[in-house]
């Protein structure tokens, strides 16, 4: 797949499940606002296509010895990303693997140009309101401690839909099953 492709992608019915003819020859890494699916549509995505699963955010757990919530109000936003930033790129450096990344991560430009380069970038979007459900899940999200999650989503969508709009492929979740994401996303990386 030519690496300045731009594809775009709304969510229908999914597909037959088979394994896809073609599997790129470098890390696919998924980007997207927190919520949107990364991990999940991440795992399912690389067992159909026969490659391993790596969450930055979990590496980065490992490496610090420190949940990513403790990261940001031990020491702050900053150095949790820079540190993301170095995890990410030694996981770049490996095999051929699929990568989801932490929702900021590709709002670091070494970052976002590293994988622009050496990697098949996917944004998955989701609307504000299935995101808001979606984080409503979970209370371990430390940039929505500080207010209302609805607003601070609004915000962040604002800021980095455009950055994550430079990915080479765009895949549009809602609230679909993510088994359909996935489907979604193998169609494109057929074309």
């Amino acid at each position: 797949m030519d690496k300045n492709i731009k594809a775009s992608f709304d969510i229908s019915d999914g597909n037959s499940g088979e394994t896809p003819d073609y599997v790129p020859d470098r890390p696919i890494v998924l980007v997207g606002l927190m919520g949107v699916g990364k991990t999940t549509v991440g795992r399912r995505l690389a067992k159909r296509l026969g490659l391993d699963f790596v969450d930055a955010d979990e590496e980065i757990e490992q490496a610090a010895g420190l949940t990513v919530e403790e990261i940001f109000s031990r020491f702050g936003e900053d150095y949790f990303r820079d540190g993301e930033r170095r995890v990410i790129a030694r996981l770049m450096e490996g095999e051929r693997q699929v990568i989801a990344t932490g929702g900021g991560a590709f709002m670091n430009p070494e970052t976002r140009a590293l994988i622009l380069e050496n990697a098949l970038s996917i944004w998955l979007d989701a609307d504000l309101d299935t995101l808001v459900k979606r984080v409503a899940r979970r209370n371990t999200r430390p940039l929505l401690k500080s207010g209302d999650p609805a607003k601070i989503l609004a915000d962040l969508a604002a800021v980095r839909n455009p950055v994550y709009a430079t990915a080479h492929i765009h895949v549009m979740g809602n609230d679909s099953p993510h088994e359909i994401t996935v489907e979604k996303i193998i169609e494109a990386l057929q074309r």
